[in-house]
C-alpha cells in the first residue's frame, strides 16, 4: 500500500487535476495486475519443462525448443 501511495503522490506532484491522478493510479495498478498472469504461466512452463528434461534427458533440446516458444507466447499476452 505505501508503493501504490507513493504512486499516487508523485502523480499528483505531476499534474494537478484529481481525475487524471486517479486515472495514472488506477491505470499502474491493472498493468500490474496484468502482468501477474503471464508470469505465473511462464513459471508454469519452465517447471513442466525442467519436469520434462529430468524424466527424459535425451529429449532436452525439443524440449528447450518447445519452452521457449511457450514462454515467447506467453510473454507476447503481457504486451
Amino acid at each position: 500500500m505505501e508503493a501504490l501511495s507513493k504512486i499516487v503522490i508523485a502523480a499528483a506532484d505531476a499534474a494537478g487535476d484529481a481525475k487524471n491522478n486517479a486515472a495514472a493510479a488506477s491505470a499502474g495498478f491493472a498493468y500490474g495486475l496484468a502482468a501477474i498472469g503471464p508470469g505465473i504461466g511462464i513459471g508454469l512452463i519452465f517447471a513442466s519443462a525442467i519436469e520434462a528434461m529430468a524424466r527424459q534427458p535425451e529429449a532436452a533440446g525439443m524440449v528447450r525448443t518447445t519452452m521457449f516458444l511457450g514462454i515467447a507466447f506467453t510473454e507476447a499476452l503481457a504486451l
